[in-house]
């Protein structure tokens, strides 16, 4: 079985969401832009309601959240950046009431399982014939672009809450051609 790995190139990620955007399915394309952006495990992801991202009193996407994460029990903060905001604007309907789900099951209205979460993602990555792609891969995505923009991998690790950077390491997918371009481009002397 192959392990599942982060979408190195950005337009891949851009052509992702947009797949859903395009068949105007807001609650897919949210899946995955938060799944990207925020860097939460599918669990958690699927475990968010209306209530944590959005103020009705003053009708506002949330600037961040905070949660606790179902695997680790640790609490956890998240920020939302203008992507993540838009993607949640763009999901916004009457049915969006305080402690719904935020990633509604049309059949049920609870909210949508981790199966169902993970053929929305395969049917886009099919689609574009993207190969080693899951729910696990927006995770991915998140630490291994915030590690290609300059972002400690300390920093990450504490994102994601690893115990060990051994872990963080194998997320990042750091590949030959990548401790390659470390030993060819250092210029000391």
């Amino acid at each position: 079985m192959a392990t599942t790995q982060p979408i190195r190139s950005k337009k891949k990620v851009r052509e992702l969401a947009g797949y859903y955007l395009r068949l105007k399915e807001p609650r897919n394309y949210a899946l995955i832009v938060l799944g990207v952006y925020t860097a939460l495990r599918v669990s958690d992801l699927l475990r968010l309601s209306w209530s944590d991202v959005y103020d009705f009193k003053n009708r506002r996407v949330l600037g961040s959240f905070t949660i606790s994460e179902k695997k680790t029990g640790k609490r956890k903060t998240v920020s939302l950046n203008r992507a993540a905001i838009a993607a949640v604007c763009a999901l916004l309907s009457p049915r969006a009431v305080p402690g719904a789900p935020l990633f509604r099951s049309r059949k049920t209205g609870r909210a949508i399982s981790r199966v169902q979460a993970y053929r929305i993602i395969r049917a886009a990555a099919d689609a574009l014939e993207m190969e080693r792609v899951s729910c696990h891969s927006l995770r991915k995505t998140f630490g291994y672009h915030a590690w290609k923009s300059g972002v400690s991998p300390a920093v990450i690790m504490e994102i994601y809450n690893h115990a060990s950077f051994a872990v963080t390491r194998r997320y990042l997918g750091v590949t030959r051609d990548d401790t390659d371009r470390v030993y060819l481009g250092l210029s000391l002397m």
